[in-house]
């Protein structure tokens, strides 16, 4: 199946996001001539289904939706107590005390019939997988629909696993992208390539069309890769930024801060992920990976200290994820920002 979704558009994806991407953010890059996503991994059908009417009500033309397919882990009770020991002080501080035990928020979408469904019925342009990859039966079910399919990788392995699934395209997901590692399996070494270099290895093994990703926040750096062979460039943080998006203002000003440094964490949501250090990821570093639960249960205890200390105009425990380029932020409207991106591309790639 052809990427006949990003024929006449500019080849520029605002990255999915989940629980920053909108239908508001996601509308106005389409409708400004690039590609708008959806992040769902987060969400139930019902709530889908209500956000992706939502899109389509501000835009006729194509956009993606993403999906969360990453393997539920067996539950460390032992570590999980340990890690809200940890924790216990943190809530402390603001009154309160860390849950009893921690909850699984939400299902993945292999295992999520509903959501499965839905994206049956919805036939988006594309639909995106992080994390790994659904059953063989449900691909071939979405290319029935003639829904084009992509899915992240961090490295040539996973492109490789991509390309023989049958599906269109590949995301491939440099070191320097912000929120969380697209990894099949979190338990292995992580080659952390760059996004330069991961974008030549994925091209060196596949005939697939690969999307780039990781640290890209100009129309300079969108030439540069798409002169090594990118189809597209996909950008998050560029877009975090903008009115339209969900981040909290104590983002925005975090995103401002050129100063701010980003790590790589366990700590948040129990998946290696990037976003601002804070109180949380020190906590993290000190006690090592192997004290973090598995994901995405850590993430219950993680948002339950954020929503605790940001009522109190705390926020060093937020999941405020950026990629390594976060300097060069741009907070303007996501249409003008397109404009802009597209203006120095093709500067650049006249240069």
């Amino acid at each position: 199946m052809s990427l006949n979704w990003l024929e006449a558009r500019h080849p520029i994806i605002q990255a999915p996001m989940a629980g920053i991407s909108t239908p508001e953010l996601a509308g106005a890059v389409c409708n400004a001539g690039a590609v708008g996503s959806l992040g769902l991994g987060a969400m139930n059908a019902e709530a889908a289904e209500e956000t992706i009417g939502n899109l389509r009500s501000r835009t006729e033309q194509p956009f993606i939706l993403n999906v969360f397919c990453h393997s539920n882990e067996p539950s460390d009770l032992e570590v999980e107590r340990e890690w809200l020991a940890k924790l216990d002080a943190e809530f402390v501080r603001f009154g309160a005390a860390a849950p009893e035990s921690l909850t699984t928020p939400y299902t993945p979408y292999q295992d999520d019939l509903d959501m499965q469904a839905l994206m049956l019925r919805e036939k988006p342009a594309a639909l995106t997988f992080h994390f790994g990859l659904p059953d063989r039966n449900h691909i071939a079910a979405l290319r029935k629909a003639e829904i084009s399919l992509g899915a992240t990788a961090t490295n040539v392995t996973e492109a490789q696993i991509i390309e023989k699934a049958g599906l269109d395209f590949i995301v491939a997901q440099g070191w320097e992208a912000g929120g969380h590692r697209g990894m099949f399996n979190p338990a292995a070494k992580d080659e952390q390539l760059p996004a330069n270099r991961l974008l030549d290895a994925c091209l060196s093994v596949t005939k697939l069309p690969v999307i780039a990703a990781g640290g890209l926040m100009t129309g300079t750096g969108i030439a540069r890769a798409i002169g090594r062979g990118a189809r597209a460039c996909q950008l998050g943080t560029a877009f975090t930024g903008c009115p339209e998006s969900a981040a909290s203002q104590a983002q925005r000003l975090w995103l401002a801060d050129k100063n701010r440094q980003t790590v790589m964490t366990r700590a948040i949501s129990g998946r290696p992920a990037r976003g601002f250090a804070n109180r949380l990821t020190d906590i993290g570093e000190e006690a090592g990976d192997r004290a973090i639960p598995a994901y995405p249960r850590t993430y219950s205890a993680g948002k339950a200290l954020h929503s605790i200390a940001s009522a109190q105009d705390c926020h060093d425990y937020g999941a405020f994820w950026a990629g390594t380029g976060h300097a060069k932020s741009r907070p303007m409207p996501a249409a003008d920002l397109v404009t802009n991106l597209v203006r120095e591309w093709k500067e650049a790639a006249s240069e």
